[in-house]
């Protein structure tokens, strides 16, 4: 390979009057309008598909000829002139969600970390779920007017592209993305040159270019490590997204997080709120305390910590252990012994800050040390709450598990990027236009009722057409990738059914999420499916990881399976999955499908773009289906059931037997009964019902203004109050808080006492409690009453909590608190007393681990 002693960028030469077209492909804005991709696709819509839908590199790719005969066109002008003024409109307006509710800001306050973005298919810095979401968060951000920047890192390679050999076995390739090609711009710094940064890796530092992607309103900047001062495997740390391993996985993480501050301060934003969008960015934390130590000498790390603390936001994805990021503490001490001196760590006091025993040993965890720098945490579901309350209890030993601090905002989809042109224009007509501007408006959604319910169906019955005519296209061309005979390659035009019940099952192949559940009684299967007067169709996608053998089998049995002489008309599997193939089936299946084994499934957002297309869910009650199901809207595999790993058999025999009776006797029947119109009345209420009731959540809209009222905005305005006047208050509750945790071992509650023992519903319960609070005063801790129904061995497994008042004069350091209950049904109730700490700038005292309960000897 020859180096080349320098680099020329290649742009296209636009005429005068397409010059606008730049500034739209450089803004993703347009990956969520249909009128600026409509316009994009009438250059050249051969070349829109072949571009990967492209905007920046089709421009560079279209003829010369054709761009100066586009310029004379007056229709594609006047379309032009039409979308750039609703992009500028759009970019200008201060008629926005966050404007009008909380005021116009100066700078963005809020940070968004995450490893990876699923904005659209031409830019792969994304895998699956949790980049589409984070993608989703910013396109919402952006029409809501958040003031909110996203920080990642740019993938020369991308996660992986999938294509399957002859025996259906997933193969992985990495084709290099051009940048220059891409709808990304380098950051310029004020000298003119590009604006870089480093950070220490041990003994050596990486270097990093800066990259910016325009996501309507808010900004998305990137890191990369392809700069000329990294050598070898520096040089190629950011090529792959999940790539390498754990030492590679540490550094990227390490740059991420670091370096993502570091960009942040070069590029002279100071958001006041971070963001962790999961653990991989749970350095950044460490650099926030570092700047911050700098910035302000004699500040200890504790003190410094328990001030920023109180603006950091973490969310947890992951509901399983084995899933979550840990680093032998060997990587910990060859890359970041340089951070814990400057943070006057010693080693062990550094290791402490993730501690995770494993058994027999310990390693550094990602997720415990972003749980101890944060004042909020929250999992993606009301089920994944629970799930992680669970997981995490070891760390709150002392907690009830329903008080493990963490809580949960449910994850939504971004609707504009995810509904269909042709159901976006249905929902123009009928419902009132706020349904663009912020999906989270119940009102809007009532009035699906004024739909007709032909006009629903015919336009869903068009997107199963596409999609299905998508299918077949995309299937020749993988019959044709493994050398298959021609009359293989021909018989693909002949597979799926346009008319036919189509079931779509779409995500990452993890064998929690059982794809091969379908396929465990095949004769019954295929009765189902070849049924000439009901037929059912099947289309199956997804990526395995890498190093995932067994998802990899799955794939190939699911292959097999669809090439079975039996299936080969009803059940396919297309290659590749990404937002492109997303789009075709969210858009055109009937049934979204899902059957993870629950609890393992922490939200998944797929099912959600259904709804939004006149789709209905079939799934096993877990993530966001397990608060979203009612009869009226879609359908519950089994009720909830969990079962242990010793029970996988039984549990698969079961719940495929559930799924089987439900296709057979309620879904499949639903879908055929026809009325003299053909429409399947029965069936439509269903959709209606789904679209009324749960539009108006799942959405993104919904899920950042959630985010923005329970933490953002609490944050930011606890660390503004903590951070103003030379840092007199911040430093003030930072020093009560290691005040507090130095005088906790010498609480003590001495005496409780009960005003009866037996009491009728409706009878005031007097209790009264005695507490030593040696050096600490009432009004640093809250006393209270905690009390609930008992387990079978007569323990206090979860309840409520009444705070207790101090009443009568102390006696030294012993202070006197009562209270009264008020019981509202019968039964033998335990109570208790327990002391935590109480502050004002405190979010959650449950978080400082202190807590003294009463002694029940």
């Amino acid at each position: 390979m020859i180096r080349p002693v320098t680099t020329v960028e290649v742009s296209p030469k636009l005429p005068p009057e397409l010059k606008p077209l730049l500034d739209l492909a450089y803004n993703l804005r347009w990956s969520w309008d249909h009128e600026s991709v409509e316009l994009f696709r009438r250059l050249d819509g051969e070349l829109w598909i072949r571009s990967n839908y492209n905007p920046v590199w089709m421009l560079g790719l279209i003829p010369q000829q054709t761009l100066d005969a586009v310029a004379r066109d007056t229709s594609f002008l006047n379309q032009l002139k039409r979308v750039v003024e609703g992009f500028n409109e759009y970019m200008t307006s201060a008629d926005t969600w966050y404007e009008r509710t909380h005021g116009k800001p100066e700078k963005p306050h809020i940070a968004y970390f995450s490893m990876e973005f699923g904005l659209t298919t031409a830019l792969q810095t994304y895998s699956g779920g949790l980049g589409v979401l984070a993608g989703d968060h910013l396109k919402s951000a952006s029409d809501l007017g958040l003031p909110l920047v996203g920080i990642g890192m740019l993938y020369q390679e991308g996660y992986f592209q999938q294509y399957l050999n002859q025996d259906g076995y997933q193969q992985e390739s990495y084709p290099i993305n051009d940048y220059a090609n891409l709808p990304i711009r380098p950051v310029m710094g004020a000298d003119g040159k590009r604006l870089e940064i480093s950070v220490p890796l041990g003994k050596v530092n990486v270097y990093a270019y800066v990259w910016k992607v325009a996501v309507g309103r808010v900004n998305l900047y990137l890191l990369d490590a392809n700069h000329p001062l990294n050598s070898g495997d520096l040089y190629n740390l950011t090529d792959r997204l999940y790539g390498g391993d754990r030492r590679t996985r540490i550094q990227q993480e390490i740059l991420f997080g670091i370096g993502g501050i570091r960009m942040l301060e070069a590029l002279n934003l100071r958001p006041q709120v971070i963001h962790m969008n999961e653990g991989h960015s749970a350095f950044s934390a460490l650099e926030r305390i570092r700047i911050f130590m700098k910035e302000n000498p004699g500040i200890t790390f504790d003190e410094a910590r328990n001030i920023l603390a109180t603006a950091s936001v973490y969310t947890i994805h992951t509901p399983v252990s084995a899933g979550l990021e840990r680093f032998g503490y060997d990587l910990i001490d060859e890359y970041l012994t340089w951070l814990w001196q400057e943070l006057g760590l010693t080693r062990d006091q550094f290791h402490d800050l993730g501690r995770e025993r494993m058994g027999t040993y310990t390693l550094f965890s990602m997720p415990v040390m972003a749980l101890k720098m944060s004042a909020a945490t929250n999992a993606v579901s009301k089920l994944h709450g629970d799930v992680s309350q669970q997981m995490w209890q070891w760390l709150f030993p002392e907690v009830p598990q329903s008080e493990v601090p963490i809580q949960h905002v449910t994850n939504g989809v971004h609707v504009k990027t995810w509904v269909s042109r042709d159901m976006a224009s249905l929902f123009d007509r009928y419902l009132d236009p706020s349904w663009r501007t912020n999906a989270a408006e119940e009102s809007v959604w009532n009035e699906v009722d004024r739909i007709p319910d032909t006009e629903i169906w015919r336009v869903h019955e068009r997107r199963r057409a596409r999609l299905v005519a998508f299918a077949r296209t995309r299937l020749k061309e993988q019959l044709v990738r493994r050398g298959m005979s021609q009359a293989e390659v021909e018989s693909a035009e002949e597979v799926l059914n346009p008319e036919a019940l189509t079931i779509g099952f779409a995500r990452r192949f993890a064998t929690y999420k059982r794809a091969t559940l379908l396929f465990r009684d095949p004769v019954r299967l295929e009765r189902m499916l070849n049924n000439f007067d009901r037929p059912v169709q099947f289309i199956f996608a997804g990526k395995a990881h890498p190093h995932d053998q067994p998802g990899k089998e799955f794939i190939r049995q699911v292959v097999k399976f669809a090439s079975a002489p039996e299936f080969r008309h009803s059940v396919i599997f297309l290659e590749n999955y990404d937002m492109n193939v997303a789009h075709y089936l969210v858009q055109g299946v009937d049934v979204w499908l899902n059957n993870p084994r629950r609890p393992q499934e922490a939200s998944g957002t797929s099912g959600m773009k259904v709804i939004y297309n006149a789709g209905l869910n079939c799934s096993i009650l877990d993530g966001w289906w397990a608060e979203a199901y009612s009869p009226e809207v879609g359908w519950a595999i089994g009720n909830g059931e969990e079962y242990n790993t010793e029970q996988e058999e039984l549990q698969d025999y079961i719940e495929s037997q559930a799924l089987y009776n439900m296709l057979e006797k309620d879904l499949i029947p639903l879908f055929y009964d026809r009325g003299r119109d053909n429409l399947p009345r029965e069936w439509m209420r269903k959709v209606k019902a789904s679209m009324k009731t749960l539009s108006p959540f799942f959405n993104t809209d919904r899920m950042v203004e959630e985010y923005t009222t329970k933490f953002y905005l609490p944050s930011r305005d606890r660390i503004q109050a903590l951070t103003k006047d030379s840092l007199k208050d911040g430093k003030q509750y930072a020093d009560w808080l290691i005040d507090v945790r130095r005088a906790w071992p010498n609480i003590s509650i001495q005496k409780v006492q009960t005003s009866a023992e037996h009491v009728t519903v409706g009878e005031a319960l007097k209790v009264e409690a005695w507490v030593n609070l040696g050096a600490l005063k009432p009004n640093d801790v809250v006393v209270q009453l905690y009390s609930g129904s008992l387990d079978s061995k007569g323990m206090l497994q979860s309840g409520s909590a009444v705070d207790m008042e101090a009443n009568g004069k102390p006696q030294g350091s012993l202070y006197h608190f009562e209270a009264t209950l008020n019981y509202t049904q019968t039964g033998e109730q335990g109570i208790s007393v327990r002391v935590l700490p109480k502050h004002t700038y405190l979010a959650d005292p449950i978080l400082t681990g202190l807590i003294h309960w009463a002694d029940s000897e």
